[in-house]
């Protein structure tokens, strides 16, 4: 009953956290905002759900499914959000002046502003 409880809290807690991501790529406006949405909170709602899965399934079984899917989530967002970000500064659709630090400045042939620290 304790692990049941705890595995409903888990799969609450997980939905939450992707409703959020899907909400924050509706309502943040410009590319960075909308990978950090669809990235962070998205990974960490589907890691909470599959630990309720395991939890609530008690089989070793579940759990050889369900790391898989746990890991080619956390390798494969990055590295989408990674691209997305990259081909975005190419296409020039984010701010340049809202960035910190321009390191792609040298590959797009942008030079970099002078006045950044």
């Amino acid at each position: 009953m304790i692990i049941d409880t705890i595995a409903l809290v888990l799969v609450l807690i997980g939905a939450v956290l992707c409703v959020t991501a899907a909400i924050g790529l509706l309502r943040f406006r410009d590319v960075p905002s909308r990978l950090h949405a669809a990235t962070k909170p998205q990974v960490l709602g589907l890691l909470l759900i599959a630990i309720a899965a395991g939890l609530s399934l008690r089989s070793w079984a579940a759990v050889a499914m369900l790391v898989p899917i746990v890991v080619i989530q956390m390798a494969t967002a990055p590295l989408s959000a990674h691209m997305v970000g990259r081909q975005a500064y190419r296409n020039r659709t984010i701010d340049v002046d809202a960035l910190v630090a321009d390191e792609l400045a040298d590959d797009a042939g942008r030079p970099e502003d002078a006045s950044r620290p």
